[in-house]
């Protein structure tokens, strides 16, 4: 006998697995399912039990499906407010940079004539 007891502890190294569930396949919606969940996103982020009963039945969808396409949803538009802070951020730098050039050259302190390219090699002389 082994010392860790009998022959029936696990083999740690066995290539047999448990059988794995299987997931339930990606839903597709239908043009109008979308539409109409859309629609309510536009006023309302987060669902009420009985407004989530509401619409998944109203769209044929079960409760389940309407969490998550919520859920979904709303990480969507995080993703695509944090892009947008992004871009004015970029914007906001450009505009700074291009505004600073413009001062310079008006001040004299830069030569550099409108629609030709910067050269900053030119600065450093």
């Amino acid at each position: 006998m082994s010392r860790y007891g009998s022959g029936s502890h696990l083999n740690l190294f066995s290539n047999k697995q448990p059988p794995k569930k299987k997931r339930k396949s990606r839903t597709a919606f239908t043009n109008h399912q979308i539409f109409e969940l859309e629609k309510r996103f536009l006023y309302q982020k987060y669902l009420s039990p009985a407004d989530r009963d509401e619409v998944a039945q109203s769209l044929g969808l079960s409760n389940a499906q309407v969490i998550t396409w919520f859920q979904n949803r709303r990480a969507k538009l995080k993703r695509d407010m944090e892009e947008l802070k992004k871009d004015v951020t970029s914007h906001k730098l450009l505009s700074d940079h291009s505004a600073f050039i413009k001062t310079m050259t008006e001040m004299g302190l830069l030569k550099h004539k409108p629609g030709e390219a910067f050269d900053f090699k030119k600065l450093a002389e």
